[in-house]
């Protein structure tokens, strides 16, 4: 199995390129780009290339995936193949049910659009989605009915954080989830200056169990290794790899 790192991961670090043989060295086949990362899309195109990286994945903005020339440029000079939508920021998030099927008719637009150029579109959870809203519906649930055609990257620890159960939601959108944020969430009171966040199998979540239904319950072949807020980007990638290696055996 691949492995993807997210870069936003190394976001604190000054320049991308010379990580990149640490990746590679730490066994690490694929990277997932951020929008905040493309500024020069040749010279990064390049520095993966030397290191035999690929990106199929990679996050982009609402506003940067309204702007389809300028990402059909980049990710095909990247070899980009899945586009997926992060985030709206709080005062984008609605508390009704119409605020979020308004979200899902863009996104339906936009994922026929860049179907038509041969690219999936997706959605990246945070917590926020799994806030009921005031008529009871779960955001997640109002932008799947409302864009029936996009896939989504769970990501597993975020549904936790919101105090739902995961294997709840796994099971509940199988068939629509393509990719998967493995990161883990410290014991309560630890790590407090990584915001709580842990390396994987560091923390609390139930990775093997996670690992085993997702295999058994989705057609998922997209393991994206994230921490939000490392103290050191070398101890997560290092220790992640190695825990997703023996927790999905």
């Amino acid at each position: 199995m691949e492995y993807s790192f997210q870069l936003y991961s190394a976001r604190n670090i000054s320049e991308l390129a010379p990580f990149f043989p640490e990746l590679k060295r730490l066994g690490y086949t694929q990277v997932e780009g951020y929008g905040a990362i493309f500024e020069d899309v040749d010279d990064l195109a390049l520095a993966l290339e030397a290191n035999g990286l690929r990106m199929p994945t990679s996050h982009f903005g609402l506003d940067q995936l309204q702007d389809i020339p300028a990402t059909l440029k980049t990710a095909r000079r990247l070899g980009i193949n899945t586009l997926i939508c992060p985030f709206v920021p709080p005062q984008q998030r609605s508390s009704a049910n119409q605020g979020w099927l308004d979200l899902a008719q863009i996104l339906k637009r936009l994922g026929s659009t860049y179907a038509n150029e041969g690219l999936r579109l997706g959605w990246h959870n945070h917590d926020f989605e799994f806030t009921s809203t005031h008529e009871g519906a779960m955001p997640i649930d109002l932008i799947f009915e409302g864009a029936p055609d996009i896939v989504w990257q769970c990501d597993v620890a975020w549904v936790a954080k919101s105090g739902q159960d995961p294997f709840y939601w796994i099971e509940r959108h199988a068939s629509r989830i393509a990719s998967v944020h493995v990161k883990d969430i410290a014991p309560a009171g630890q790590n407090l200056d990584e915001d709580g966040w842990a390396d994987l199998g560091e923390g609390v979540l139930d990775w093997k169990g996670l690992f085993a239904t997702i295999r058994e319950k989705t057609l998922c072949n997209s393991f994206v290794l994230e921490h939000d807020n490392p103290g050191d980007v070398m101890r997560f990638a290092t220790r992640s790899i190695a825990a997703a290696r023996r927790l999905r055996r």
